[in-house]
């Protein structure tokens, strides 16, 4: 008789338990790092918009602007920093570490380089890019001057390097030495200033 005089009494509390926790318990879709907040599904039907509403309509007289396509970058770096790839709508750029490409102040091609260099003429292929940009630039250490000759001097070398791997007479290049103008870091540490000596190769995409 105990027994049966104490069920009644828990059985409304399992159920006030359970019920609370259908009620707290969040949806399946809440803590989904790939759904961004405010996206999640929903079933309430898109707001009707009245195609003849006149708040909708043009002035007199106005014309729409020409539709245009935002150009959209990506950047991709290695772990290491020693080369970055850029593509947008219209170009592909891949800055290389001068640390990568040459020893200390100097304009002689190292191995290593020879094979990046190898991997950035495949992609000019993949593209049938025939103009190639390849700009030199340095740090802000030593004089401007010396700057401006090292630069152009591995920019020249890298273009030589290109040159052999395409071996195509269609291609055209542009080779610049800027030294150290237009730094894409602060020149005031060293982690600055490595991102800084870079040789920069820059072609059109023209393939999908």
């Amino acid at each position: 008789m105990t027994h049966t005089g104490l069920a009644p009494r828990h059985l409304p509390l399992a159920l006030l338990t359970t019920t609370l926790l259908l009620l707290t318990t969040p949806p399946a879709h809440a803590d989904d790092p790939s759904v961004p907040p405010g996206t999640e599904p929903t079933a309430t039907a898109p707001v009707e918009v009245d195609p003849n509403d006149p708040d909708l309509k043009l002035p007199e007289g106005a014309t729409l602007a020409e539709a245009k396509v935002l150009d959209i970058k990506q950047v991709v770096e290695d772990e290491s920093g020693d080369e970055r790839r850029e593509d947008t709508n219209a170009d592909v750029k891949f800055a290389l570490q001068a640390e990568v490409l040459f020893g200390k102040d100097s304009a002689k091609l190292s191995a290593d380089a020879k094979a990046r260099i190898a991997g950035i003429a495949e992609e000019i292929k993949k593209q049938n890019a025939t103009q190639i940009r390849v700009f030199g630039f340095t740090d802000n250490l030593g004089s401007s001057a010396h700057g401006d000759v090292l630069s152009k001097q591995r920019a020249n070398a890298v273009q030589a390097a290109l040159a052999g791997d395409l071996n195509s007479a269609n291609v055209t290049f542009e080779v610049r030495g800027y030294g150290e103008q237009y730094p894409i870091a602060d020149n005031a540490s060293e982690a600055g200033r490595k991102k800084n000596r870079r040789v920069e190769v820059t072609f059109p995409r023209t393939a999908g």
